[in-house]
């Protein structure tokens, strides 16, 4: 095809996002239910024809609307593709553990995929995630699906209504696709870890970990099982997996979008938030989950903000004339001890030269140190751990597992203590005392955390506006991915004053790696953090997808070519297959496909340009590496 214009390659991502969802306006009045919305019934199923599912690895939620909007593919065989990578990748297979991400795939999702399937067919589009997989952390209330926390004890825990970010997803269009392993309760932020499902493993060294809370969504995502997800963050806990596996983990500023619904570890710090591959995924995403909700009084900040416009607000210039402040941290020595510190920290200051590249003023901020961090900063989290959980197994409508209420005093309520007696938690005897040690709330100790707690939100607003800063620049993790450690090193500065803070792509370490890029911005600021975001993203393209769970490759029914003596025509086996690969073997007994570590071929190629020329270039969104790469070539 012709060489396309330097006009056609920086073509606007907002612009097309803005076309593919024209007519949708995301707003807390169209999106927001009284408590938790229950999805209203299904269409009638209506037979499509049978479409295959383009390549998946690293496939966007925006290149996913434009490929369901121009009929290359349907929600089906998307569904069914992203259904066979979790048959093949997340259980062992080959050489690899695999990655233990989800905990239950959702029994009707190839349903529901028919059922939006049929009703774009006849020109209904339910919202701006129409046909959309969506992977959820296992502590967001599922009406059809069991909620267990990641405990085992919790299997048939099941919820009468959806939690609100759910519900906000469904009404969108949304396909929920499976629910992703967590650590248990939320508790463990360097690694995931349930009694549920076992150990999640990082998608990029399977012999690491996957960080946590939602290591799972991480993972998943990662390794595309999935477009995009949903996790929770109390300190870290979606910006620690989004460094640790390539991703754009968002927390938004506390409030903006609701936990009603979500089985809380500390009221005072958890946040609902996407995992995405791309910024203009995190800021669609962030368009329906943000927004006012009844049940959840604190989302009244949503107000200060126009929700419905961080996608148009992305800008490939948004850094210039930002001043940002340049963390230089008087790093402990058990933090410069840590695998890969040196080469995080580089690849961090690169990110800081990255910054500058496009036109930011970097300001060195000596004063934001660990004694700035730790001593002003303040958590009041964790000690109410024990009451959230058993005020949200009391104000919850839910069926409960048989006989686990009774297991401990009270005998005719569900509790944490229940979980507990029953014998079967992944948390250690240290963890439980913590979670036991804590008082009913109120109590005198937690009324002087949370005052604590405010002051530290005052002084993190007035240091933005003392230093005159438009956000905040570090790293996410000052140590890479170990078998026994993902974690981050700043989660306090967003989980303590409940600011946004965005984890981005920063680039690998010469082991393979990943690092990640934290920004924070001040309060209620999140569309300019989104916009910044953006800008840093476009002008780095770090994300590659991991070569662990490379492209499924499918078998496909072959003519031969006639010759003379006419034969009779063969047609190859159906299903999943892949080529052979140096490096990995076919499970015994032939459960999972083989591997095969696929590039972007001649084909793969001719099929985003036929896309492109199909659609004009209206929809040429390029988000992944692979994609922005063909088109500079």
């Amino acid at each position: 095809m012709p060489p396309r214009s330097s006009s056609l390659r920086s073509f606007s991502r907002a612009a097309a996002v803005t076309a593919i969802c024209a007519g949708f306006v995301v707003s807390s009045a169209a999106l927001a239910p009284a408590v938790f919305a229950t999805p209203t019934a299904a269409s009638p199923v209506t037979a499509a024809p049978v479409t295959a599912a383009p390549d998946v690895v690293d496939l966007s939620v925006t290149d996913i609307l434009a490929l369901l909007a121009s009929g290359e593919t349907t929600s089906v065989a998307l569904t069914q593709e992203y259904l066979d990578r979790i048959a093949a990748y997340d259980t062992p297979y080959g050489s690899q553990p695999g990655l233990a991400a989800i905990i239950r795939e959702n029994p009707e999702a190839l349903a529901t995929a028919a059922t939006l399937d049929a009703e774009r067919a006849a020109g209904q589009l339910r919202g701006p995630l129409h046909g959309v997989p969506i992977l959820v952390k296992d502590n967001y209330a599922t009406f059809d699906m069991p909620t267990t926390a990641g405990s085992v004890s919790l299997r048939t825990y099941q919820t009468k209504l959806d939690s609100t970010a759910v519900a906000r997803l469904r009404d969108a269009g949304a396909i929920i696709l499976a629910k992703t392993n967590m650590s248990e309760f939320a508790w463990h932020g360097t690694y995931t870890l349930s009694s549920e499902r076992g150990r999640t493993n990082n998608a990029y060294n399977q012999a690491n970990s996957a960080s946590g809370s939602s290591g799972g969504t991480g993972a998943a995502v990662a390794a595309s099982f999935g477009p995009a997800g949903l996790g929770t963050d109390t300190c870290g806990s979606i910006v620690g997996p989004s460094a640790h596996e390539s991703l754009v983990g968002y927390r938004p500023t506390m409030g903006l979008t609701s936990v009603a619904g979500v089985l809380p570890l500390s009221a005072p710090q958890d946040v609902s938030g996407p995992m995405t591959k791309t910024v203009t995924d995190a800021a669609l995403l962030m368009e329906v989950l943000a927004g006012y909700d009844p049940a959840d009084p604190r989302t009244v900040i949503a107000n200060q903000q126009q929700t419905d416009q961080y996608v148009a607000g992305l800008s490939d210039t948004a850094l210039e004339g930002k001043r940002i402040g340049y963390v230089q941290y008087d790093y402990t020595a058990a933090e410069q001890a840590r695998p890969g510190f040196a080469e995080q920290i580089a690849l961090f200051d690169q990110a800081v030269a990255d910054l500058k590249a496009q036109g930011a003023e970097i300001v060195p901020v000596p004063d934001f140190n660990h004694a700035f961090v730790s001593g002003t900063l303040k958590s009041a989290g964790y000690t109410d751990m024990r009451s959230s959980i058993a005020s949200f197994f009391a104000t919850t409508e839910a069926t409960w597992p048989e006989g686990l209420a009774a297991l401990a005093e009270p005998t005719d309520k569900l509790t944490f203590e229940d979980v507990i007696a029953d014998g079967k938690s992944s948390l250690t005897q240290g963890d439980i005392d913590f979670f036991l040690a804590g008082a009913d709330i109120p109590n005198p100790t937690y009324d002087q955390a949370i005052a604590d707690q405010e002051a530290g939100k005052k002084a993190m607003d007035a240091y933005f506006v003392d230093h005159d800063l438009d956000a905040l620049a570090m790293p996410t993790s000052a140590g890479s991915a170990t078998p026994d450690w993902s974690g981050t090193t700043f989660c306090d500065v967003g989980a303590n004053t409940g600011v946004p803070s965005v984890s981005l792509p920063a680039g690998f370490t010469s082991t393979g790696e990943s690092a990640g890029l934290e920004l924070v911005a001040q309060r209620s600021h999140d569309a300019e953090l989104l916009s910044m975001s953006y800008d840093y993203e476009q002008a780095t393209l770090h994300r590659v997808a991991p070569s662990t769970t490379p492209e499924l490759v499918h078998a496909i029914t072959v003519t031969p070519t006639p010759t003379p003596t006419p034969e009779p025509t063969a047609t190859a086996t159906a299903g999943p297959t892949a080529a052979p690969s140096p490096s990995a073997t076919a499970v015994a007994g032939g459960s999972n496909p083989e591997l095969a570590a696929t590039g972007m071929d001649g084909a793969a190629a001719s099929g985003l340009a036929g896309l492109e020329l199909l659609l004009g270039g209206a929809l040429t969104l390029g988000l992944t590496r692979r994609r922005r790469h063909l088109r500079s070539n």
